[in-house]
């Protein structure tokens, strides 16, 4: 992989990831596309650091705030049980941002627990194009009806134990590519009422552990493996992952403000015709279904 492919894969994954649109189904696609192909599930995982980065840094005084309520609450009354101190117990108000870290990490044992159950087939047989134009459609096709149908009334405030199980389940569907992180935890968000800003801002919070579990996990096993193999180069990948940071953080700006006044029905309709392409270009042979990953 050269530069310039380092750096457009970068730009894929900087625009899509935060977008419902599936920053793995394209960076599967685009690399095919431009030669190099199926740039793996650990080169997505890698260059998904860059984009969570941004994540890190667009929220940094409410990850900040989050983990000191937090620290603030474990360290609390040592006479109370770690539901009082945590805000969970009717005897005590509930602090937000400290329960906000627990349902994050309650909503990350999902992705983490069916990640490492499925390892194998995300990182083989989930990525047959075949399977991702199927996803892209009909999940696109799922979040338009979540849009039209969801009361778009709850704020992150309202967010229960309960409701951080059921995100963690949303997003965990993401381990298909085509499905999309944001896409299925904010699709999960407003069929259980939450507004689309609400769901759009808690979907950016809750990848945080999953990602860079994910994007650490594979920049460890893959270590000895850059540029053997046909596998994309340390450089390359570092390169794709630095430009997925600054395009990843410009996009978040834009897409909150977005989703903040406008429906989802851009994304949808995007995902439908991508998916019709793909199609497309299977059936005429441009693209080859199980094209062997670079990681493989």
């Amino acid at each position: 992989m050269g530069a310039g492919e380092a750096i457009l894969l970068g730009l894929v994954q900087g625009l899509t990831e935060f977008l419902p649109v599936s920053s793995s189904a394209h960076l599967r696609i685009v690399g095919e596309l431009i030669g190099s192909s199926d740039p793996g599930a650990a080169f997505t995982a890698i260059t998904q650091l860059g984009t969570e980065s941004a994540v890190l840094l667009y929220f940094r005084r409410d990850i900040a705030r989050i983990c000191s309520a937090w620290w603030r609450a474990a360290r609390g009354d040592r006479g109370l049980d770690w539901r009082s101190r945590a805000g969970l117990a009717n005897d005590r108000p509930a602090d937000h941002d400290a329960l906000m870290a627990w349902f994050i990490a309650l909503g990350s044992v999902p992705i983490v627990v069916l990640g490492l159950l499925f390892q194998d087939a995300i990182e083989q047989t989930f990525r047959n194009l075949w399977l991702i134009a199927l996803t892209l459609a009909g999940f696109g096709l799922f979040l338009g009806w979540a849009d039209r149908r969801g009361a778009h009334r709850r704020p992150l405030d309202d967010l229960t134990p309960q409701d951080a199980i059921k995100f963690g389940l949303w997003q965990a569907l993401a381990l298909i590519p085509g499905v999309s992180r944001s896409g299925g935890t904010i699709t999960g968000g407003l069929l259980m009422g939450y507004t689309r800003e609400a769901a759009a801002r808690y979907s950016f919070l809750l990848a945080i552990p999953a990602v860079f579990g994910s994007g650490l996990f594979q920049l460890a096993k893959s270590a000895g493996d850059f540029g053997t193999a046909g596998t994309p180069g340390f450089g390359a990948t570092l390169l794709a992952t630095l430009v997925a940071f600054v395009v990843g953080y410009l996009v978040i700006i834009v897409f909150l403000k977005i989703v903040s006044t406008f429906s989802y029905a851009p994304f949808v309709w995007y995902r439908v015709g991508l998916a019709v392409l793909v199609v497309i270009l299977l059936l005429t042979g441009v693209l080859d279904a199980n094209s062997a990953p670079a990681n493989a």
